[in-house]
């Protein structure tokens, strides 16, 4: 299932979801320029290592800005362009981006934590954006997101309820988390399956701590 939009109106841009889109995928394109040893050199000075993050705790926020692919990164961007919209709307541009940090950041943590001897780099953006997608299962329950689903060999157009989507996905994330801790290989690469499980959680604790700037309180009158 690969989600289109969100059937929720946006009533103002999405100014910080647009920015952050913008460099990633410009952060990407000079990736892609670099060569196969600048390339490597540059992922391990700038992913999180687990095994050496200690003396590189800066690798937690600038990891999140960096991808494995092409599919890695459009696959995050169009997830990000979905949900990120909607929350953003939400609370605000400036707490917006604030609120997309501190869950890229928790789920770096979590995944160093549930993997503290890999030596292998974790990059993506996917713990920020998971965390934005559990805000927006806990702000937006009842929306529906249009998504395209294969079905045999024809590709329709469904809306599907969005608690359903994200609850399936993050099922998925943290079984497969499970099924992680069972590798004993501490070089091979993969996904990283906790900081998706990680940054969800913490987007919807995270969420609660940032107000609804649609929220307008009534003034109070006596009766009469």
């Amino acid at each position: 299932m690969i989600p289109l939009r969100s059937t929720e109106r946006i009533r103002s841009k999405a100014i910080v979801t647009t920015v952050f889109i913008a460099l990633n995928v410009l952060i990407f394109l000079f990736q892609v320029s670099l060569s196969r040893p600048g390339l490597t050199l540059f992922v391990e000075t700038f992913g999180v290592i687990p095994d050496a993050v200690s003396g590189r705790l800066y690798t937690l926020l600038t990891s999140m800005f960096l991808h494995g692919g092409w599919m890695h990164l459009i696959g995050n961007m169009l997830f990000l362009w979905v949900f990120g919209r909607n929350v953003e709307d939400l609370v605000g541009s400036a707490r917006f981006a604030g609120f997309y940090v501190l869950c890229g950041l928790a789920a770096a943590v979590v995944q160093v934590v549930t993997s503290p001897y890999s030596r292998v780099p974790t990059i993506g953006a996917s713990g920020a954006i998971a965390g934005v997608m559990g805000a927006y299962l806990i702000k937006f329950p009842r929306a529906r997101i249009v998504t395209l689903v294969p079905i045999f060999i024809f590709i329709t157009t469904m809306e599907i309820p969005a608690a359903l989507m994200l609850l399936w996905w993050f099922a998925i994330q943290f079984a497969s988390g499970l099924g992680s801790l069972a590798e004993t290989s501490y070089s091979g690469g993969g996904v990283a399956w906790f900081a998706h499980v990680g940054g969800f959680v913490a987007g919807m604790l995270l969420i609660r701590l940032f107000p609804d700037r649609r929220t307008r309180w009534r003034p109070w009158h006596d009766p009469d």
